[in-house]
């Protein structure tokens, strides 16, 4: 019977570091805080002393949609709504901030046991043994 991918590794490594990898995960991604400061006049773009507000950004998406209801094939319309609509999605996400969470020196030590050596375990499951 072969194993994991075919090789001889053995389906036991394989399962063993797959749980021990999604728990690490898990338990990796559920440590971790996020958090926002995202408003219509948070800065999402900075040059020199210009800055650009998220509120800024929908004025020409305002004009684009405007473009489009009067003539859905303008080209100008669909580019600035489809401009400011990206400009404004990565302000969303440039304003995130990820935190660990405050957790002692062995949770974190366990966290990382748990992830990487899943992943060692998952991956030489799929070297052959001969």
């Amino acid at each position: 019977m072969r194993g994991a991918g075919g090789t001889s590794g053995g389906i036991g490594r394989f399962f063993i570091g797959l749980v021990m990898m999604v728990a690490g995960g898990y338990l990796f991604f559920n440590a971790i805080n996020v958090t926002q400061q995202f408003s219509l006049g948070y800065a999402i773009y900075t040059y020199r002393s210009f800055r650009l507000t998220s509120g800024m950004t929908l004025i020409p998406f305002i004009f684009g949609i405007g473009f489009i209801f009067y003539d859905y094939k303008n080209v100008i319309g669909w580019l600035l709504a489809a401009a400011s609509l990206i400009m404004l999605g990565f302000g969303i996400i440039s304003s995130l901030e990820f935190e660990l969470r405050n957790m002692s020196a062995f949770e974190l030590i366990m966290i990382l046991v748990l992830l990487v050596g899943g992943i060692g375990l998952f991956l030489s499951s799929f070297k052959s043994y001969v």
